[in-house]
């Protein structure tokens, strides 16, 4: 669900620079230290050594989430980073088959076989372009959110088996219909939906791998494993530091994503799998791998533990910070009490207006109660939240919030959830005013635009043109706004430059 088309190119060089070199260098040390040591086969060690080159996505997200770093630029970089190792699962599920001893031996005509796989994953392409917006639509015309997270998860569950029907992988069908789906306006709805069950079977993923490890194995091998995942660690952070300060990072930084990325990942489990039944290891090898991994998983929390107490990380407290209360109908909501949200919700509450000030910080909070404001804690990219203080009857919600990525996808989910709700929000700038008015934003206002205004209509009368200052100015808010219908109509740079064309602009 993270491969957003727009997101991948914002991001193409970490994507396709950092991360193919991580894997790549991570992957090629690992496996010519297997190979050169003797413990796998040449096509073995390559195998291993790509399957301990991938992170855990699912781990270093949520370790993100919980520290509230995935929009910092270390997290940024991070994610980026996970983004290809999620793009390499296919092609490296493929290398698997091809490094397979019995790759030609058996099933049938390799033309059909592979025939029938590319018609697979065509078909899948084609139905999920076609007919998995207007199924969506009508489960969200008919209100039933139970309905709607049943849908998506029989789609996973339906691509899974189809590419196993076409002798692919089950995960690269459920990879495919991630993808899918990541390309509708459903995307944000969907991922609020999920969220308790990818908790859920991420739990099941792990209690099956701690069910399927031979114990005994392991407990004679407890040396091999310690030191298996302490080397996995201690290599795979040299190799992100190292990568991390050549595209730029500071050292801070680049120690930081080392620490969110070293680990193995959960898909690690899926490469072991596939290449013990493709024969390039033994089950006790996988077993030995497989608890490596888990290891380094364990490791993971530690290591950034100790980072911060480095770096004295200063805790968050929760002390004094109240969950949201349930409010009555024609309740504002004011997301978000930073200084853009306090000039809003003080005018409103001005006029006497009923306001509730949410917001996800606990300083910000405590410091707005020792002013006499009471500010609730709530995030609102939770869909429970948003329920609890009323959001269906509300008169309008304000998204003030200093984060241009989380506005755009609340006002998004908003919009899919509550059609009729009022939606006011706050744009970082021209380019994020364009995106919210298109994501379902009733109003969307740049944070700097009025100052920006006003700052210039003072330098006006400071420089002897008061006179003409507010011609000047109305002048200067029809040509924006006419700017605004160009850049809506034809895109950012195409919109400017067509403007400056019809209205033959020389300087503006």
């Amino acid at each position: 669900l993270e491969l957003q088309p727009a997101r991948l190119w914002r991001l193409r060089t970490e994507i396709f620079g950092l991360g193919l070199l991580q894997v790549l260098i991570t992957g090629a040390i690992l496996a010519l230290i297997f190979a050169g040591m003797g413990w796998f086969s040449t096509n073995a060690a390559i195998a291993v050594g790509a399957a301990l080159a991938l992170s855990s996505t699912a781990f270093a997200i949520q370790l993100l989430r919980e520290r509230g770093d995935l929009t910092k630029p270390y997290g940024d970089r991070a994610f980026s980073i996970l983004l290809f190792q999620d793009l390499a699962i296919v092609p490296l599920l493929a290398m698997v088959a091809v490094l397979s001893p019995w790759s030609g031996v058996g099933g049938g005509d390799p033309l059909e076989q592979g025939l029938i796989a590319l018609g697979a994953v065509a078909g899948l392409i084609a139905a999920g372009h076609y007919l998995l917006r207007p199924l969506f639509r009508i489960i969200v015309a008919a209100k039933a959110d139970e309905i709607f997270t049943a849908a998506a998860l029989l789609v996973v569950v339906g691509s899974a088996l189809l590419m196993q029907w076409a002798g692919l992988s089950m995960a690269m069908g459920a990879f495919l219909a991630g993808v899918l789906l990541a390309e509708s306006e459903f995307r944000h709805q969907l991922e609020t939906d999920i969220e308790p069950f990818r908790g859920l079977f991420l739990g099941l993923l792990f209690i099956a791998v701690g069910m399927s490890v031979n114990w005994p194995i392991i407990a004679e091998n407890w040396v091999t494993v310690l030191l298996g995942a302490v080397g996995l660690v201690v290599l795979k952070i040299s190799v992100l530091v190292g990568l991390c300060r050549g595209f730029g990072s500071t050292w801070r930084d680049s120690i930081k994503i080392g620490a969110v990325l070293g680990q193995g990942g959960e898909f690690g489990f899926v490469m072991f799998t596939v290449s013990m039944t493709s024969g390039l290891i033994i089950q006790n090898e996988a077993f030995l791998l497989t608890a490596i991994v888990t290891a380094t998983m364990a490791m993971t929390p530690l290591a950034l533990a100790i980072i911060d107490r480095v770096q004295l990380r200063r805790s968050v407290s929760m002390e004094g910070v109240e969950p949201p209360p349930e409010t009555g109908p024609g309740t504002v909501i004011v997301v978000g009490f930073g200084r853009f949200g306090q000039i809003v919700a003080r005018v409103l509450k001005l006029r006497g207006y009923q306001v509730t000030l949410l917001d996800s910080s606990p300083d910000r909070i405590r410091l707005a109660k020792s002013f006499g404001n009471r500010v609730f804690f709530g995030d609102i990219k939770r869909a429970d939240i948003l329920r609890t203080v009323g959001a269906e009857g509300a008169k309008a919600i304000f998204l003030c919030v200093d984060d241009p990525e989380a506005v755009l996808h609340s006002t998004q989910a908003l919009r899919l959830r509550y059609p009729h709700l009022v939606i006011f929000a706050r744009a970082h700038d021209r380019v994020a005013e364009l995106e919210l008015s298109k994501a379902g934003a009733d109003v969307a206002v740049r944070e700097m635009l009025e100052s920006g205004v006003k700052m210039a209509r003072l330098a006006l009368d400071r420089f002897g043109d008061g006179d003409i200052a507010d011609e000047t100015i109305e002048q200067f808010r029809r040509r924006d706004a006419e700017l605004l219908r160009y850049q809506s109509e034809f895109g950012a740079l195409k919109g400017y430059e067509k403007m400056r064309e019809d209205f033959d602009l020389k300087d503006s």
